[in-house]
């Protein structure tokens, strides 16, 4: 096993900020503060705003039954008619099994429909029934507000740019 190189771990006394005790608490930074600010690690604060967008995009959707993730696939089934679950699955960032549950409880409420491919017998292609439009198109009234939310702000330049950019980083990052 390779050793860290010097400077990565410290002793307690060398540490520059003070150890935590019952009498003086972890202030635990809000988002914006220190590292959970522009000081932080690019990949961090990427996760963080993910998290945030997430957790307000469920409580937009919530009271049409509809999840973060179930909106993913419905919106990808409706730009990309007739994918099966793995295709869905590689373009939602879900896992199979996880697209598998979501899948099961959208064809049972009415929102998608299962036909098999034409040529491979066991793949299972999936599309939007016209309930899944409805249900989609009322999705995306909400989503448009909170994306307009996002931008605000930024000029089209900006957010081209920035679109640009988050584009970019998943194909640099990318692995083959």
């Amino acid at each position: 096993m390779t050793r860290k190189p010097a400077g990565i771990t410290r002793s307690p006394s060398e540490r520059k900020t003070p150890v935590p005790t019952k009498d003086r608490p972890v202030h635990l930074p809000a988002p914006g503060e220190g590292k959970r600010g522009e000081q932080g690690y690019l990949g961090y604060l990427l996760r963080q705003a993910h998290a945030a967008v997430r957790l307000k995009m469920e409580r937009t959707l919530a009271d049409l039954g509809v999840t973060s993730p179930q909106f993913a696939v419905l919106t990808m089934l409706n730009a990309y008619p007739g994918l099966s679950g793995a295709d869905v699955a590689r373009l939602t960032f879900l896992t199979p099994q996880t697209v598998g549950v979501i899948i099961r409880n959208l064809e049972r409420d009415g929102a998608i429909v299962m036909t098999p491919h034409p040529v491979h017998g066991r793949i299972q292609q999936w599309t939007l029934t016209p309930r899944g439009v409805t249900l989609l198109k009322a999705c995306r009234e909400r989503v448009i507000e909170l994306e307009k939310r996002l931008a605000s702000g930024l000029d089209a330049k900006a957010e081209t740019s920035i679109r640009r950019w988050l584009a970019n980083v998943a194909t640099e990052l990318q692995e083959n």
